[in-house]
């Protein structure tokens, strides 16, 4: 089920920043979300950052304060668009995430945040051995994203939300050990920090 609201909330910033700022108020703000996958990483002026599918530079515009070397990269050419109007300091690349025009070994850090859930798992496999690619060994990948609630408290407000705003694609995310994936897939990898009643999950991997 897909409502209008998904549609709506892609085509007018101020819908999506506004969703985005209610649903963060689980973590305590959308300011600590956009910097959930970021604690612990040592960033620094010279550090290369990709922030994949970085929309319209919610959490790029974080990192720009750490790193000079930011390039973030999405498939829509609106929210690139927006990007560099909100976020004029990092680089940008239009491209799709599961085909990087990017050399090997070329990150130290990816960042991703709440996109993982709009792949397909074939899609979603793809992207996890780009990012393992383009990283440098010792390189990190940091996410945040959906995960099936472990406080029974947070499954109404999830489903509600997930059916408003979502697709299938997200509901088997749920179901997805994404750790396991991303071990399968060649990454050192440990448990999920979770937040939000289970319903967020923060991975870190490393090359």
């Amino acid at each position: 089920m897909v409502t209008i609201l998904r549609d709506w909330s892609y085509r007018y910033q101020w819908m999506y920043d506004g969703i985005s700022r209610l649903a963060a108020l689980s973590v305590g703000g959308e300011a600590r979300f956009r910097q959930l996958a970021l604690q612990g990483l040592t960033i620094h002026s010279e550090t290369q950052v990709l922030d994949l599918c970085c929309g319209s530079g919610q959490t790029t515009q974080f990192l720009v304060k750490f790193s000079q070397n930011v390039t973030g990269l999405d498939a829509s050419p609106k929210s690139l668009q927006r990007a560099r109007q909100n976020v004029p300091e990092a680089s940008y690349v239009e491209a799709f995430a599961e085909k990087m025009p990017f050399a090997d070994n070329l990150f130290d850090v990816v960042h991703t945040s709440v996109a993982l859930h709009e792949m397909q798992p074939q899609q979603l496999r793809k992207i996890i051995s780009e990012v393992y690619r383009v990283l440098k060994p010792g390189g990190v990948f940091t996410l945040v994203d959906f995960h099936a609630p472990t406080n029974p408290i947070f499954w109404p407000g999830v489903s509600v939300f997930l059916l408003l705003f979502e697709t299938e694609t997200a509901w088997e995310l749920l179901k997805t050990d994404l750790a396991g994936l991303l071990a399968e897939m060649g990454f050192e990898v440990g448990s999920p920090t979770l937040y939000s009643g289970g319903s967020l999950q923060v991975i870190q991997a490393k090359k």
